[in-house]
């Protein structure tokens, strides 16, 4: 197996975003060469935490992927990973009243597949959403992947299950020129996390020079009344009496989450783009009375702690960029399982 002079195996991350993944792959022991992202906040907080990665501020849709072999030095097949999570929205389940099977978007996993075919890498990761397990677009991808000669696995995950304080359902796909690379799909050895692990003992909101744990919140009276009923530790709007919840949550029994406090000794719900708001879900602070913050968020994401992320799109913006990221540990865990792949058949 060719390493580059660092002793590190080289991996390229394609649709970056702020770096969740490549954070995970550098854990992991590999030397990331390579990344490409449209998104321009994205691609600020990319360089503020990755400068040394080739950075291409690209639509990989207008990407050559043989000339971008070229620009990093690479030769067809010498590559030893190439990872991505091409964005998918249109199979998330999450917000599925607007989600469309025909989403444009779907259709970036072609667009893997088309720097598969130029790179010909040793390995292969793409992570994304459960809904596109089954659909016809991974069959596709499968039958040229075939072709190409490479053996692979995928499996529908819990991201709890592999040192993650936060429930997280994904996809991922692990593919080699070579067999015996196998999705660990029973990980063993490893500590459940939970909320208190990463929350507890924070110092409290405004009294940092953290960019993105200082941010304070404005709420309107009402909306702090609601919260600061709401018990702790878990507790939810349904603990609310009947005059203060709302006409919409009286009709449903729907959107349990929705100004829900987190437990303490739970795995967090789902950290999405609107970790932010206390009206799209279980992201209350469990005892204090306030939304977690961006740097909670991130944190629950298996983020450094000291991860930079760029506000030039504002508070939202980072909600976003963090609720899609991949958590890297998540990321960490299948990588060395790569990389430990790649030392074996070396």
């Amino acid at each position: 197996m060719k390493r580059d002079n660092t002793g590190s195996i080289r991996a390229i991350d394609l649709f970056s975003g702020p770096g969740g993944l490549t954070t995970g792959l550098k854990q992991a022991g590999f030397k990331v060469i390579g990344a490409i992202e449209f998104e321009p906040v994205a691609c600020e907080t990319y360089k503020m935490n990755h400068p040394e990665v080739e950075l291409l501020s690209e639509d990989i849709r207008e990407v050559d992927p043989k000339a971008f072999v070229k620009t990093l030095g690479l030769k067809e097949g010498e590559l030893e990973l190439l990872a991505g999570c091409p964005p998918c929205q249109g199979f998330s389940t999450i917000g599925t009243r607007n989600r469309k099977k025909d989403d444009e978007r779907n259709d970036y996993v072609f667009e893997m597949l088309r720097f598969i075919e130029a790179f010909l890498p040793k390995t292969i990761m793409m992570e994304n959403v459960p809904g596109l397990y089954k659909d016809d677009r991974m069959k596709t991808v499968e039958e040229r992947l075939r072709e190409l000669g490479y053996s692979f696995e995928m499996a529908v995950l819990n991201t709890a299950d592999y040192g993650v304080p936060q429930r997280r359902r994904r996809m991922i796909m692990l593919c080699s020129k070579l067999d015996g690379l196998h999705v660990d799909k029973e990980p063993s050895g490893i500590t459940p996390m939970v909320v208190r692990d990463v929350l507890a003992g924070l110092p409290a909101p405004g009294t940092t020079s953290d960019p993105i744990h200082k941010i304070m919140e404005r709420r309107s009276d009402d909306v702090m009344k609601k919260i600061s009923l709401i018990p702790h530790d878990g507790g939810s709007r349904k603990d609310l009496p009947p005059e203060l919840q709302l006409d919409c949550h009286k009709r449903t029994n729907g959107f349990k989450d929705v100004y829900g406090r987190m437990a303490w000794d739970k795995p967090s719900p789902t950290i999405t783009g609107g970790c932010s708001s206390p009206s799209k879900g279980r992201f209350l602070h469990p005892e204090e009375d306030r939304t977690i913050t961006l740097r909670e968020a991130a944190l629950l994401q298996t983020f450094p702690p000291d991860y930079a992320f760029s506000l030039r799109g504002g508070k939202s913006r980072v909600a976003v960029m963090i609720g899609d990221a991949l958590p890297p540990v998540f990321i960490r865990h299948h990588a060395s399982v790569i990389a430990n792949h790649l030392a074996e058949v070396a």
